[in-house]
């Protein structure tokens, strides 16, 4: 299948303002692009681009004062195929995990594992390890956190969340990776595209987040907020949480001014030219 993803992003800008932005596809899924994925701005500035520390792709500019347009429009192919399942997948010792997973393992801006240890084991610590310890977490934050764009908050960390037991996608995530953390699983943060493909239409389309566990040598697809295996999920970028993943960084002042998202199925009869 192929998917028509974009976005139409607007700043009111009054003074020149240093930014980095995260709009691009994850490298993993470059070889499934079937139309260049750039990143467009209007005025038309000097971009600079390079890997963050976790691999994902950054575009550096400085935007002038006025209206400032981040925009793209572009096809990529999936499978189709609903996110991967694997019940056997089993919990790694911390003694033979990769390097490279270990900060996942850490405490981190959004999921503060030392003060949600105690808790984690009381609650999971008898749940059988592996892929089905990080489905009873999926499935007890599924059921226990209420969503709402409303409870929507940059500094809410996966504590609060516990304790408020409300939140956007972002926290449903943070709550989850920072117990799969406290059980020793690593566990990272994700953003992408999800589309309402293959599920009934039921809010605007946003950017979305949902988290990878490490089991059994590979990085696996879990989703708190949903809780179900979803179509059409394309990575943009992956990261301890959202603070290492957020779609655009300014340092200076930036009034955002429009903010819409496309993820669309291309019907089977529209022909797309790679």
């Amino acid at each position: 299948m192929f998917i028509r993803l974009g976005y139409d992003i607007r700043f009111q800008i009054t003074a020149p303002v240093p930014f980095i932005a995260l709009l691009n596809v994850h490298s993993s899924r470059e070889a499934d692009l079937r139309e260049p994925d750039i990143l467009r701005t209007e005025p038309d500035l000097s971009i600079d681009q390079y890997a963050d520390s976790f691999g994902n792709k950054c575009s550096r500019f400085v935007a002038p004062p006025g209206e400032l347009r981040l925009h793209n429009s572009f096809v990529i192919e999936d499978s189709g195929e609903p996110d991967a399942v694997n019940v056997d997948a089993r919990q790694l010792p911390v003694e033979d995990l990769p390097h490279d997973t270990l900060r996942y393992l850490l405490a981190s801006r959004y999921c503060e594992t030392d003060l949600l240890s105690n808790t984690a084991l009381q609650m999971f610590g008898l749940t059988p390890p592996g892929w089905r310890r990080v489905q009873a977490i999926c499935d007890w934050v599924h059921r226990h956190i209420t969503f709402g764009y409303n409870f929507a908050s940059p500094t809410k960390s996966a504590m609060q969340v516990m304790a408020d037991q409300q939140g956007v996608c972002r926290d449903f995530q943070h709550l989850a990776i920072a117990f799969c953390r406290c059980l020793n699983i690593p566990a990272r943060y994700v953003t992408g595209y999800l589309g309402d493909i293959g599920v009934p239409v039921t809010l605007p389309m946003d950017f979305s987040a949902w988290f990878e566990a490490y089991l059994d040598g590979h990085w696996w697809t879990f989703d708190a907020r949903n809780n179900t295996p979803r179509i059409g999920r394309v990575l943009m970028a992956v990261g301890r949480d959202a603070a290492d993943v957020a779609i655009t960084t300014n340092f200076g002042s930036a009034l955002l001014t429009q903010f819409t998202i496309v993820s669309d199925e291309i019907p089977a009869n529209v022909a797309v030219v790679g």
